[in-house]
């Protein structure tokens, strides 16, 4: 009986030790996550375009195909990649952070120089065409969605590699892990509400049994386009915003210092000006400091992805452009 005891103790003492590694992992996870809004917010803005002009019956299954390939792309390639680096190479996770914060600088500042262009013809928005192989273009388009998650989901998990703490390598793995199915769930989740919301809204207008439901579905319906582009506002700016901090503290931590303190001592003087709300200004204003840095190096950015990365990029691809904004 005493033997049986004993090994009920080790079981109840092993189950324990699981349990807080478990919370300590979906703590990480969550904290290590927030730091990818800028990308997360992105992915998020960018996707609806990909199911654009389908049947509303494939939407769904559409962005089901796109979830699975988000998955495969962090889960089987780059979680393993990033294992490796973190195993063999910790010391390139610094510069690979950077990179992908001015890939996010210059994917914002692209989206921003865009809306400065002339356009051709007197509308600028693309009409759906109808396909003679509808799926072919579904399988097209499919490929696509999940090529550009490919470069977002490894800025995703670069960045989340980054923020997690020291620890052992199954540790962050699990961490990596959990923050990665975390994020699709949330961003593909959300794609799937957006690209229904329309559908959902003519529903209650057409159907509605009362007049306020009627009336909802019909302001649902109107709102969509401006949500729209407000989401793609905000993930612009989000982009400069996490893109220009990351290269900011990938400076001081290479020794650096001298940018990262000057934004730090400017936004305290912007805090110390409202005492009301001292820690909401001074967020702000380093915010707002970082993204115009990040703006200024993704516009500076943009001739040379244009002369060297983008004709790369095409080679490769077969002529698919580079930018996710595209």
């Amino acid at each position: 009986m005493s033997g049986l005891l004993a090994l009920l103790d080790d079981v109840a003492a092993i189950a324990k030790i699981a349990a807080t590694s478990l919370d300590d992992v979906m703590g990480q996870a969550v904290k290590a996550g927030a730091k990818a809004s800028g990308a997360l917010i992105d992915d998020a803005a960018v996707t609806p375009k990909y199911i654009h002009g389908f049947e509303p019956a494939r939407e769904l299954p559409i962005v089901w195909q796109i979830t699975k390939g988000s998955l495969r792309n962090k889960l089987v390639v780059l979680l393993p990649a990033a294992m490796l680096l973190s195993s063999f190479a910790p010391w390139a996770i610094m510069p690979l952070l950077m990179l992908g914060g001015a890939y996010l600088c210059f994917e914002g500042a692209e989206k921003i120089a865009h809306l400065f262009q002339p356009r051709h013809g007197p509308d600028a928005k693309v009409a759906a065409a109808t396909p003679d192989n509808p799926v072919h273009l579904e399988k097209e388009k499919v490929a696509g969605a999940i090529k550009t998650d490919f470069i977002l989901s490894a800025e995703i998990m670069t960045i989340t590699l980054a923020a997690i703490p020291e620890s052992t390598l199954w540790m962050e793995a699990l961490t990596l892990a959990a923050a990665g199915i975390g994020i699709t769930i949330m961003v593909y989740g959300g794609v799937a509400l957006i690209v229904k919301a329309d559908d959902l809204g003519l529903l209650m207008a057409e159907r509605g049994r009362f007049s306020l439901t009627r009336a909802t579905g019909r302001a649902i319906v109107r709102s969509m386009p401006g949500f729209l582009k407000v989401l793609t506002a905000v993930g612009t700016a989000a982009m400069l915003w996490v893109g220009g901090s990351i290269v900011i503290h990938g400076l001081e931590t290479l020794g650096f210092t001298w940018l990262g303190h000057h934004i730090h001592d400017l936004a305290v003087l912007a805090g110390e000006a409202a005492p009301y709300a001292h820690g909401a200004v001074e967020w702000i204003a380093k915010a707002a400091m970082d993204g115009v840095l990040g703006l200024g190096l993704g516009l500076l950015l943009i001739p040379f992805a244009k002369a060297i990365f983008t004709p790369l990029w095409r080679a490769v691809t077969g002529g698919k452009p580079a930018s996710a904004s595209h």
